[in-house]
């Protein structure tokens, strides 16, 4: 359904863990970071200034990870029209070789910015993404 969006991070010193690779709240921050930038890059404005999206879960599977200074190429897509107020966005992380290390499929509910309410996807808002 959707157009991919795409960032690159990379593992600096705070990402670090004490096994020495990213740690795995760190992940969830990246995911929130880049649908948040898919949000901004693709929506209207006036959809941005009156909306507000929040995770209502997380499903993340881990098959590897990086160390400091090592960078993950993410790549964001909607795999389906929203259901109510809720639109699925999945996220895979890829590291210098092209290999899925992490992948999220994590469901984001849409509420309304001025009273906090959830309110239904409208087509309008959908055909951003």
């Amino acid at each position: 359904m959707s157009d991919r969006h795409a960032m690159t991070f990379t593992a600096g010193p705070a990402h670090i863990d004490e096994l020495g690779h990213v740690n795995n709240t760190v992940w969830v921050q990246w995911i929130q970071e880049i649908a948040t930038a898919h949000w901004h890059a693709v929506a209207a404005p006036a959809h941005v200034a009156a909306h507000v999206w929040v995770v209502t879960r997380h499903e993340i599977d881990y098959r590897g990870n990086i160390g400091l200074g090592e960078s993950v190429i993410a790549e964001t897509f909607i795999p389906g029209p929203p259901r109510g107020a809720q639109f699925d966005r999945c996220v895979v992380f890829r590291d210098r070789v092209g290999k899925t290390i992490v992948s999220a499929r994590s469901t984001w509910a849409l509420l309304d910015r001025a009273s906090g309410r959830l309110c239904r996807v409208r087509p309008e808002i959908a055909a951003s993404f």
